[in-house]
């Protein structure tokens, strides 16, 4: 059961029902949780009727039709609308995914709408990233070089087969859909650096150019950084770019092994 972080003290109610006026037979609700920290309201679940003749394919096209025409108070993140900068990362239908390339059609019946799962929420489908950046910064996400190499000017190549195993692993977006989805992660955030963040050390540590494998190695080798994660495999069911942050786990824990050898 996906679990949502509420304020202290309250529960989910039923909220407002927005009823279409366009007098379409061609209706679709839309569930979405709302709640600000603006006033001391409980959560709710506001209901919209939209009308599917004049509305995108789309989940977010749903989503951004709702705030333009029905109720611009309603708070949401987007951006490319191409599945690639991971703003608009929701909980749909009881999953984890982008709403630009969820397509309303694989929805059936009313669709549901929440934010991220166990994340602390700013407002409405918004929720609080930071824990996870500082999560990301702590692995240092970028390649570690000698000085002499970087004053030389040469350019560092690599081999064919070298940048082929950075596939699956570059292509993070970040946009939490996994993390969030990890039991492990939910209840320890805290010390565990979850999937999201544990793809991103796994491609820095397959890079051929990065010089600092063995301490990256050695700051990961942890009882909760990376050993909270139990294969419960949430991570790549939810990944909207197809990744697999449990397999690249897997090959951190090997890493770490042979790094102790």
């Amino acid at each position: 059961m996906v679990q949502f972080n509420l304020p202290d003290n309250s529960k989910l109610i039923e909220g407002e029902y927005y009823k279409s006026e366009t007098g379409s037979t061609n209706i679709k609700n839309f569930r979405v949780y709302r709640w600000s920290p603006d006033d001391e309201k409980n959560p709710r679940v506001d209901t919209y009727e939209v009308d599917m003749d004049n509305c995108g394919p789309m989940v977010l096209d749903a989503v951004m039709k709702i705030k333009s025409d029905i109720d611009p108070s309603l708070t949401f993140r987007r951006s490319c609308r191409e599945g690639i900068c991971g703003s608009c990362a929701m909980n749909i239908d009881g999953t984890n995914t982008l709403a630009c390339t969820k397509p309303i059609k694989d929805c059936k019946g009313n669709v549901a709408i929440y934010p991220l799962p166990h994340m602390p929420v700013i407002k409405d489908l918004v929720t609080n990233l930071k824990n996870l950046y500082k999560q990301l910064t702590s692995i240092k996400p970028w390649l570690h070089i000698t000085e002499k190499q970087t004053e030389d000017g040469i350019e560092n190549i690599q081999t064919k087969n070298d940048r082929a195993k950075l596939d699956g692993l570059y292509e993070c977006i970040l946009c939490a859909c996994c993390s969030t989805s990890c039991p492990s992660y939910w209840w320890n955030s805290d010390k565990y650096l979850g999937p999201a963040v544990l793809l991103q050390s796994y491609r820095w540590l397959q890079d051929s150019r990065d010089e600092a494998r063995s301490e990256r190695l050695k700051e990961l080798d942890d009882t909760f950084k990376v050993y909270r994660c139990h294969t419960i495999m949430n991570c790549t069911q939810a990944c909207p770019k197809g990744l697999n942050p449990a397999k690249a786990i897997a090959g951190i824990k090997m890493m770490i092994a042979e790094n102790r050898t």
